[in-house]
């Protein structure tokens, strides 16, 4: 299993990177994790959108999911002749799994409508052509390819599920954003890879729900993790960043990396 960081800025993009965006990559399957904005020029310099098995969103903030809707445009006008343009690089379709919390869907159909393409109507359609959208709730488990995918629900002002991703020989936790919560030391129980947001530099007393690098660090040391991978970041300064290095050090004691955009990383088994 490998994962590469899209994006990893928290709230809109910044210093010319992308909001949170992951591909998790396995012998089989293709899975983006959350497509914030920036996420969908970010992802076609890695693969074609038309090759992802599955896009699971952990919540509906904007920062989370924006750019659903410029994927979804891009993979119906693939299948579409222009008059003077480009020639279609598809002739057909296959609808990409969209795995979303419940309520969402209705949502975005009211969001493509807000940008018709009067002359081209199959570009309004994304959310009924370019992906096959499911609903889930807290709780739910699900088979895409070689995967297994939960979803746990975290602590957030928004309903925030955190993401799961297991194959036969790795496990990837990706918390989406979350205070801290005994949930999120399940969610990243024994995985060798904990992906965990980590926003502020010092613990959030609110009930807004965010990590501070030493929170990830607890999390990462209760659950037993492998490894822990910071993102998520408010700053890129480097003093931003190396206090919240130093801090996650402070509780767990296992391998911690402070992700890059671009980046491609290993998980182990």
């Amino acid at each position: 299993m490998h994962l590469t960081v899209l994006g990893c800025r928290s709230g809109m993009p910044a210093d010319g990177q992308a909001s949170s965006g992951y591909l998790v990559e396995t012998a089989s399957t293709k899975l983006l994790l959350d497509c914030g904005p920036g996420i969908a020029a970010a992802l076609t310099a890695v693969t074609d959108p038309a090759e992802l098995d599955g896009v699971v969103i952990s919540h509906l903030h904007a920062d989370h999911c924006y750019d659903l809707l410029p994927i979804g445009k891009s993979l119906l006008s693939a299948t579409l002749d222009f008059p003077g343009g480009p020639p279609a690089r598809s002739s057909s379709l296959r609808p990409v799994p969209l795995y979303v919390p419940a309520g969402a869907r209705s949502l975005f159909t009211r969001w493509a409508a807000l940008f018709p393409v009067v002359t081209a109507p199959l570009l309004d359609q994304a959310f009924e052509r370019a992906f096959a959208v499911h609903e889930y709730t807290p709780g739910d488990r699900f088979e895409i390819g070689d995967t297994t995918v939960g979803l746990h629900e975290l602590r957030h002002v928004a309903p925030n599920c955190g993401v799961r991703v297991e194959t036969s020989t790795a496990v990837l936790a990706y918390t989406g954003d979350t205070g801290y919560a005994d949930s999120a030391v399940k969610l990243a129980t024994e995985a060798d890879l904990l992906l965990a947001e980590a926003t502020l530099s010092a613990p959030d007393r609110t009930s807004h729900g965010h990590l501070s690098g030493g929170d990830a660090g607890r999390i990462a040391a209760e659950a037993g993790a492998r490894a822990l991978a910071l993102t998520h970041f408010a700053s890129i300064e480097p003093a931003w960043l190396q206090h919240l290095f130093d801090d996650a050090t402070g509780s767990f004691d296992g391998p911690i990396r402070v992700v890059r955009a671009g980046e491609r990383i290993r998980v182990l088994a």
